[in-house]
């Protein structure tokens, strides 16, 4: 060895532990908590046990085991991260990657300062210098990811950035220890207070890369936010025109059975008389299957959305009360109803055969609550881009229908939710009784 191994013996464990500790601790206080106070911080006295005996455990190692031991401490950090925050397993692995490198900081820190001034503190001077490091550095990190992470929001993370959160934590901690491994490379330091300095310095770069990743994820996230919303509003404009044809197409025949009446009334021939109420017949045949619903936009819908379905030999069923969707802007309901039919059609119409095309809508009151169900027949593949679930269709246009009835809900204060097997898929949109749209 070339010296390297002293220098990672003599730096303390519980030392290491507490720094990972801290940094998690960073961000169960920025991000939504799973649990109240309590809980909380029962899961934080449990998790610092665990770092301590794992930190101990990878201690006892021969250094050739050093990075299993380092990868055991991450897994001990992920496991906190999930037991203390309410995100998903990929956000906790995107949480983690950013709290180690933190933790690798923060250690980093306060032992370059202690080694420098090892000779001339007394222990309990170098014990307070140790506090006074941990808390301005994640004092400083609580400041600036306060602000690219917000309690409020839903850490919408996808594969994609954990595995670049996880590449660039990677890179950091090979960069930053690899003068502790070996000092015959380009980028080793041979000595004491340079090896700190290289890894004080790369484990800030990481640091700054990892924060840098994350404003970057949330102006995309913001460009699909916006990008959801114009095709929203599009969608909404569409489905007004169709529900406007549907009602224009009813007048044109109102208005010409009149004149069909008069016909009638007029003709003599008893024959003739039949043939022209039979072609009546035939005429206002497609319109006999107009919806009732009690609300006179979703019966629009509805009944533009029954038609496409029989052009498409899909069967269309529905127990609805309109009423209950009062509080709807039109063209929110018209977004909503018109996507969810729309998709579950187009679901349902990929089966074979057409005895097993069947669409149900239903509509009710749950306590204070009213429920919009839509479920399909569908062929069983279910496509997810992350955590969520996204269109087959790669066409201009599509994959925006769920995100659209997403937004329109959610400005009612609304909850959407997904359950499906291999047969059913089931789109369940859940609102408060006589909800107002947030502007």
């Amino acid at each position: 060895m070339n010296g390297a191994e002293e220098i990672v013996a003599d730096i303390p464990r519980h030392l290491t532990a507490l720094a990972e500790w801290g940094a998690c601790l960073v961000y169960v206080l920025i991000l939504g908590r799973r649990w109240r106070a309590g809980g909380t911080i029962l899961v934080a006295a449990a998790g610092l046990a665990a770092l301590l005996l794992t930190q101990w455990w990878a201690g006892t190692l021969p250094l050739a085991l050093w990075i299993p031991g380092m990868l055991a401490a991450a897994a001990v950090m992920y496991g906190f991260l999930s037991a203390a925050l309410a995100v998903t397993p990929l956000g906790a692995g995107y949480i983690a990657a950013r709290a180690f490198v933190l933790g690798e900081l923060a250690a980093s820190v306060y032992w370059q300062l202690d080694r420098f001034y090892a000779e001339e503190i007394p222990p309990l001077a170098q014990a307070l210098l140790c506090v006074a490091v941990y808390t301005v550095v994640f004092a400083l990190a609580w400041a600036a990811e306060r602000g690219t992470f917000g309690r409020v929001d839903v850490l919408r993370v996808s594969g994609r950035d954990l595995v670049g959160a996880a590449a660039i934590t990677v890179a950091t901690f090979a960069i930053s220890n690899l003068s502790f491994i070996s000092a015959n490379t380009p980028f080793s330091g041979r000595f004491g207070t340079e090896i700190f300095y290289i890894r004080t310095l790369v484990d800030f770069a990481g640091f700054i890369a990892l924060y840098v990743q994350h404003r970057v994820h949330n102006e995309a996230v913001v460009r699909r936010d916006a990008d959801a919303m114009t095709h929203l509003l599009r969608s909404q404009h569409e489905q007004y025109e169709l529900t406007r044809r549907s009602i224009d197409d009813v007048n044109r025949k109102y208005h010409d059975m009149k004149h069909h009446l008069d016909a009638l009334r007029a003709e003599q021939d008893a024959a003739a008389r039949g043939r022209m109420v039979d072609e009546l017949e035939d005429s206002i045949r497609g319109y006999g299957a107009v919806v009732h619903t009690g609300h006179h936009v979703l019966d629009a819908v509805l009944t533009a959305k029954r038609a496409y379905a029989a052009e498409n030999d899909v069967e269309v069923s529905y127990v609805a009360d309109g009423v209950l969707l009062e509080f709807l802007r039109p063209l929110d309901l018209t977004a909503i109803v018109g996507n969810a039919m729309d998709n579950a059609v187009q679901a349902a119409a990929r089966l074979p055969s057409p005895d097993q095309r069947l669409v149900r809508l239903a509509l009710f009151a749950q306590d204070d609550f009213v429920m919009l169900r839509v479920e399909n027949t569908y062929d069983g593949i279910v496509r997810r881009e992350g955590e969520r679930i996204v269109s087959r269709q790669t066409a201009e246009g599509h994959g925006y229908g769920l995100r659209n009835i997403e937004t329109a809900a959610t400005a009612y204060g609304g909850a959407v939710s997904i359950v499906h097997d291999e047969r059913w898929f089931s789109l369940r949109i859940l609102f408060p009784r006589g909800a107002r749209r947030e502007s």
